[in-house]
């Protein structure tokens, strides 16, 4: 029989951590008090103008609120925020926004309007890793501070360079980068022309259910109910462990010393399926889970490799023997459950076919190459497979194990070459991944927008244009088929190993209710009742 542990070459287990150390402190937690294992180590910032990791952004979605957001049943349908109504001119270059006058911040200051263009200016001045979301309406840090403007402190008017989308752009301003922040608080703690970053990256100036107390890098995130919002739950603090082996998440769980535990892989959940003590919430999210290459790289710059190795993938070994309760296998860089999703599976394990492709790359004898991967079940344990089947076509994979911030760190600064990490969607349309995935006008070190494919060095002018065409496709039918054709095209000819698209679980003990998981992997904590 197939298991698990013989189904991966070479597998050496992660050092675990010791369950004892925590035993103390969460045992029999007040009902105001939530406690969550989770693995904290992808959380770079906090300021949600910078924030562009899964769990940072969950965190901070529960500290800031946007103008616009999607609903929680469906990500599709946008609904307000911060703003109470919206309208778009004829031309569709101008969007006026009336502001909810009753919002506070956590410190009870009144939401303006003010606040919210300081906030959309505030994205593209700093321009950090998410800000071309907002900068593809033709904002630059010299004319921003005339296109986005509160002429009073209940309207905010938006105005494009070019005639826009009224719902792609609310998707676009419903994405975490949209968050609205404190002016004062921001420009009080600047630091230079920061604009408050620093400061913003341990601290909160929101208006959301939460505030943050405290945030220890690879430690822990605590946060604490903001009563001026008027959402705020029964939860009065949420602690956030950063626990890394998921078998110790689940020793947690168990003893009742957590009443969550966010990153339990198949071999944990099995047991608690059918144990009425545990609730097992779960959603499949807008994520895939991929392999990607940099191109800069004398080994990775063929088409025939990528092809070669998306070939070599044991996809279905991975699903079935890693990670069959937790992902499921997906290709295309739109999630299924996207409009324009391409489900068909495109590639499945073909040994002579990639070692025929890496011959005709130039490398009969296959080469060596490195790895970056989390340093976190399932991560350690895909990548480990990864190694296995790469080596059947000649190619001997180097595994680099680091926490989740080293590793997006170092793809950020291109010093990459394979690296396994997930993707999440950041707004509910299909240019959310098309434009990471698919646009790089600017390959140099100075560029702009850092998308993924930036990331990977990669440039390919056809997909790029057929993107921006799809982006600017008036017809919803028409784009709908652009999309699909892209994605076909992106999967034959890009440096990106699509192979997983994850399901959210949160394991929960049985008098928790209220825990809510979303397509967009956003958590409102507030919801969330311990009986």
């Amino acid at each position: 029989m197939v298991t698990r542990r013989n189904f991966i070459t070479g597998f050496s287990a992660i050092p675990v951590l010791s369950y004892l150390s925590f035993n103390n402190v969460f045992a029999a937690t007040p009902k105001s008090i939530l406690v969550m294992a989770i693995q904290l180590d992808i959380i770079t910032s906090l300021d949600p103008h910078e924030s562009f990791e899964s769990v940072g952004s969950e965190v901070t979605g529960n500290m800031y609120q946007q103008l616009v957001k999607p609903k929680l049943t469906a990500a599709d349908e946008i609904e307000g925020d911060l703003a109470l109504s919206w309208t778009t001119s004829d031309d569709k270059k101008t969007f006026t926004f009336k502001m909810d006058p009753k919002a506070k911040f956590a410190d009870g200051t009144p939401v303006t309007a003010s606040d919210a263009a300081f906030s959309l200016q505030r994205v593209v001045k700093l321009d950090k890793s998410p800000a071309y979301i907002i900068n593809q309406f033709g904002y630059t840090k010299d004319n921003v501070e005339q296109m986005i403007t509160a002429p009073d402190e209940q309207t905010l008017v938006i105005t494009t360079t070019e005639p826009a989308s009224e719902s792609f752009l609310l998707y676009c301003l419903s994405a975490n980068v949209g968050s609205i922040v404190q002016k004062s608080a921001c420009m009080t703690n600047q630091k230079g022309d920061d604009l408050g970053n620093a400061w913003l990256k341990t601290n909160s100036a929101g208006s959301g259910a939460f505030k943050l107390r405290t945030w220890k890098v690879s430690e822990t995130v605590i946060l604490e109910s903001n009563k001026n919002n008027p959402h705020a739950g029964k939860i009065e603090r949420v602690i956030m462990r950063h626990i890394v082996d998921p078998s110790a998440q689940l020793l947690m769980l168990q003893k009742g010393d957590i009443d969550i535990a966010r990153n339990l892989t198949t071999e944990q959940l099995r047991p608690l399926k059918d144990d009425k003590n545990f609730t097992l919430v779960q959603k499949g999210i807008a994520g895939t889970l991929m392999v990607s290459g940099n191109v800069a790289h004398p080994n990775l710059s063929k088409p025939q490799v990528w092809q070669a190795i998306k070939w070599a993938i044991d996809y279905e070994g991975i699903q079935q023997h890693i990670i069959p309760l937790t992902h499921k296998i997906h290709q295309s860089f739109l999630p299924e459950g996207f409009p324009a999703a391409v489900n068909a599976i495109m590639y499945k394990r073909d040994v002579a076919k990639a070692k025929a492709l890496l011959a005709e790359a130039g490398f009969p004898n296959g080469f060596e190459i490195t790895l970056d991967h989390y340093s976190a079940s399932p991560s350690t344990d895909i990548a480990q497979a990864i190694q296995s089947n790469l080596g059947e076509i000649g190619i001997k994979v180097t595994l680099l194990a680091a926490e989740s911030r080293q590793v997006l760190t170092k793809m950020r600064a291109r010093q990459q070459q394979l690296a396994l990490t997930q993707w999440g969607a950041d707004y509910f349309d299909p240019n959310s991944n098309a434009e990471a995935f698919c646009s790089n006008p600017d390959n140099s070190d100075k560029a702009k927008s850092r998308t993924l494919a930036w990331r990977c060095s990669w440039q390919d002018k056809a997909i790029s244009d057929l993107s921006t065409q799809a982006l600017h496709e008036s017809d919803p039918a028409t784009r709908i088929k652009l999309y699909e054709q892209l994605q076909t095209q992106h999967m034959e000819s890009s440096p990106f190993m699509i192979m997983f698209q994850p399901t959210l679980t949160a394991a929960c003990r049985h008098d928790i209710t209220g825990v809510v998981l979303t397509v967009m992997s956003t958590s409102p904590y507030e919801k969330v009742v311990k009986a």
